[in-house]
């Protein structure tokens, strides 16, 4: 949904132009070198990439070794992961205000979608039993900020300013949080078959009980389902028509993941919907959005060289 704002923005053939991943919206002003801060993103990109995989890494082992479940010690094993996300955080914020707008390119959404993900989860562990959702998520995160540099790719600066960026940051947040469920309902689906398979290891012993692990499910699924439906509703707000020909692609699968949601929600509170149902249910929604948010961004802007 974020790059749907681009199209209405009818920006020059100068913010359509190809620039390296790793510049994303730097414009190098008076007295900064202009090859220096290209360089100082890449090595914290890198840097990011590196603490996230390292958080993942402590918590898979902690995972493993564990008799039964506990949250002692989990700040130290998210600390690498707290300190990446600041430093993310400052490149995101220092790619902003170098711009003057917020670029919603793929790369750079793909980027920032990554450190919404990231910063979601650690908020959430704070109060709820999430933080063993980072073996899942943290690598992806790691892999998804350096991805520019990996792949060698270009894409559009696309610049978004005005009103037009509380419907990308809604539209992010719900993404960072329905990806969190999704994580979630992965580890709900697993704990479930190993229960039903009678093999309660130190997998299943590490994990809070079954039944709290659905109800925290369901909480994000309601936490994003509720994001996901501001970033729409600013969305036919902001934009002049979502359902124009260079936007039909985006909104409908967009409503499609909401109504996937919406429906599973409703399963859950008027017939009691659980298990590998909600599992299932969960997955094609996020599968939905995830084709809406990157999926077309990736077609356009990387194989056919438009801005999407």
């Amino acid at each position: 949904m974020a790059g749907e704002a681009i199209d209405e923005m009818g920006g020059n053939a100068t913010t359509r132009a190809l620039l390296p991943s790793t510049r994303g919206v730097f414009q190098a002003r008076r007295g900064v070198c202009h090859d220096e801060l290209p360089m100082l993103a890449t090595a914290a990109q890198f840097v990011v990439a590196l603490l996230y995989a390292v958080s993942a890494v402590l918590l898979a082992g902690e995972l493993w070794r564990a008799a039964a479940y506990s949250r002692a010690g989990k700040w130290r094993r998210l600390a690498p992961a707290v300190l990446g996300s600041a430093v993310h955080g400052a490149l995101l914020i220092a790619l902003t205000t170098e711009s003057g707008s917020f670029d919603v390119s793929f790369y750079n959404v793909l980027s920032a979608a990554s450190f919404a993900i990231v910063l979601l989860l650690l908020v959430l562990a704070a109060f709820k039993p999430v933080e063993m959702l980072g073996i899942g998520l943290l690598p992806i995160a790691a892999l998804t900020t350096v991805a520019g540099e990996l792949l060698g790719g270009t894409s559009a600066s696309l610049p978004v300013r005005g009103e037009l960026q509380f419907h990308v940051i809604s539209s992010l947040l719900a993404y960072g949080v329905l990806s969190v469920g999704a994580m979630q309902a992965i580890l709900v689906g697993v704990q479930a078959h190993l229960l039903r398979t009678h093999q309660p290891g130190g997998f299943v012993r590490a994990l809070p009980p079954l039944n709290r692990m659905e109800a925290l499910l369901f909480q994000l699924l309601g936490l994003g389902f509720a994001l996901l439906s501001i970033g729409l509703l600013s969305g036919f707000v902001y934009l002049q028509d979502m359902f124009a020909q260079h936007l039909v692609h985006k909104t409908i699968l967009s409503l499609a993941a909401w109504a996937v949601f919406g429906v599973l929600l409703l399963g859950r509170y008027a017939w009691g919907w659980r298990g590998l149902r909600a599992v299932r249910w969960t997955l094609a929604g996020l599968a939905f959005l995830l084709l809406a948010f990157f999926g077309s961004k990736f077609v356009l802007e990387l194989l056919l060289q438009r801005s999407g």
